[in-house]
């Protein structure tokens, strides 16, 4: 299998950024004494980021995408071919984080949709790696809407993959374990020091739904950075320890029934 360019450099800005999150969490960490090698870190790396994405990326992208520009001839049209990348690349970015804003809230607040995104929510620890724990329909979901519209509006493949490259390295950086103080940029510009606590077990889970753009929750209301730090994360309800568990989990009753296939299964 032969990559182009572009592709090259994504998937090494990718390893490189990873890499380079694990040495600055080990010297500046905010939460200190974390474990690189934590629980749940082989089932996020592996099955999580690895498998998961690679194989969800061939369908999102041959099967849901490729069937809809079948249908519709959208991309044909071209109608980006004369808009440079950088601002191809600001304006997807901006578009879909905003609907990811909302996404998210929506999440919070429906029985079903958090159901999809409590996996997201259960790691114990929260670092570079832990982001990338989510259920496989959410990605399916919310990864769709990101990349649809770039291939729609017929931008270059460049757009695709750079566009990848933005996602992954923020990220990694909004779940690092990373204590930075970035000042007047936290209304702007989302990161750790505000996302770990929407990690929280506490007040700030239902609040700082962002997550390349700090400024929606500043703009709707659900801004919560207090002056201590961050501590305890996960959830306070069971969830399964391993990637399968999880993936079942979503779709368990909500009128627990004692003794079902299912719960024997799960625990």
């Amino acid at each position: 299998m032969e990559f182009e360019s572009y592709e090259l450099i994504s998937y090494a800005v990718i390893i490189l950024t990873a890499v380079l999150f694990v040495l600055l969490e080990r010297i500046f960490p905010y939460n200190k004494g974390q474990e690189v090698l934590r629980k749940g870190f082989f089932d996020d790396l592996a099955l999580y980021t690895i498998a998961q994405s690679y194989i969800l990326g061939i369908f999102i992208f041959t099967v849901i995408i490729k069937g809809i520009d079948n249908a519709t001839g959208l991309s044909r049209l071209g109608l980006f071919d004369n808009v440079p990348i950088w601002i191809q690349l600001i304006f997807f970015t901006v578009t879909h984080d905003f609907y990811i804003y909302w996404m998210h809230r929506w999440q919070h607040r429906n029985k079903f949709l958090w159901r999809l995104h409590e996996a997201h929510h259960s790691p114990e620890k929260v670092d570079w790696l832990s982001g990338s724990r989510s259920h496989a329909f959410e990605i399916l979901i919310n990864q769709t809407v990101e990349f649809m519209p770039i291939i729609l509006l017929g931008s270059p493949p460049e757009v695709v993959a750079y566009k990848g490259i933005i996602s992954a390295v923020w990220g990694m950086y909004i779940h690092s374990n990373l204590n930075v103080r970035r000042g007047w940029l936290q209304y702007i510009i989302n990161g750790p020091e505000m996302h770990r606590w929407h990690h929280t077990t506490g007040k700030g889970r239902n609040r700082n739904f962002a997550t390349k753009l700090a400024v929606w929750d500043w703009l709707f209301n659900s801004a919560f950075l207090p002056g201590e730090k961050a501590e305890q994360y996960g959830l306070k309800t069971f969830f399964p320890d391993n990637y399968f568990k999880q993936f079942l989990f979503a779709f368990r009753p909500f009128k627990k029934k004692k003794n079902s296939l299912l719960d024997k299964i799960l625990r």
